[in-house]
């Protein structure tokens, strides 16, 4: 993983889950992550298990629908390492509802998540790439960019937007490698919040065959090691027995 050793790497959505996953993967494979998430008590947790595994890793809080908030936190990882080579857009929200619901609120907190909180981060470091004349995105999309499910019709929404963002950013983009990773189900606190008892029932059912965080962490990093003109645009990563 040549490609891989001395990359500054931020993670968005780092406490838990994909991001610690991926935090973890890539710290162990010589990158220099940096985490970000609003619970920093996780973050300093995650941070000094990579630490004593002889990993480089720093944290800082996140909202990553704030775009000052963003901006600030990817220009602490530049003024650590002097550079910002891999931003992965990974936090995300998955409140599950039928439209009859009406939860107009859950819809909004997925809209500014889900997408601002990806618009903020390219915002962000966008500038910083271009100057230093290359870098990469990773956005966390998901299999409900593909296909579109019973209570999962905004969440959909938010995940066809993050890939049609990426796949815009990539063809405007030159030197700037845009990489769309779309997990299937996956064993995470994503879906916690859904306050749908027949949405939290019909998740409950479908994690039956998740996959665990680190399979997602591996396609970002078979991403991020491929060599600086191959850019690997678009990864799904379904359980072997899902139907979606």
């Amino acid at each position: 993983m040549s490609n891989i050793e001395n990359k500054v790497i931020a993670i968005t959505g780092a406490s838990s889950g994909i991001g610690e996953a991926s935090a973890k993967l890539l710290a162990q494979n010589g990158a220099k992550v940096v985490l970000g998430a609003r619970r920093t008590q996780k973050l300093e947790k995650i941070v000094d298990a990579i630490h004593v595994q002889g990993g480089i890793a720093k944290y800082k809080a996140l909202n990553v629908t704030d775009r000052e908030n963003m901006k600030a936190f990817i220009h602490f990882v530049k003024e650590k390492f002097g550079r910002v080579d891999v931003i992965f857009n990974n936090a995300g929200v998955m409140p599950l509802s039928p439209m009859n619901a009406l939860k107009v609120e859950e819809w909004d907190k997925m809209i500014a998540v889900n997408i601002h909180g990806v618009l903020n981060g390219i915002a962000a470091g966008l500038p910083i790439m271009e100057a230093q004349g290359g870098g990469q995105f990773i956005n966390t999309a998901s299999i409900g960019a593909h296909v579109v499910v019973p209570t999962g019709a905004v969440y959909c929404a938010t995940k066809y937007a993050v890939w049609a963002i990426s796949e815009g950013l990539r063809q405007e983009s030159q030197n700037i490698r845009v990489t769309t990773i779309s997990p299937g189900v996956v064993e995470t606190e994503l879906g916690s919040d859904i306050t749908a008892a027949s949405a939290k029932e019909a998740l409950q059912e479908f994690r039956k065959i998740s996959l665990s965080p680190e399979a997602i962490a591996r396609a970002v990093l078979y991403a991020v090691s491929q060599p600086d003109d191959v850019d690997v645009n678009e990864i799904i990563v379904r359980p072997t027995a899902s139907a979606f």
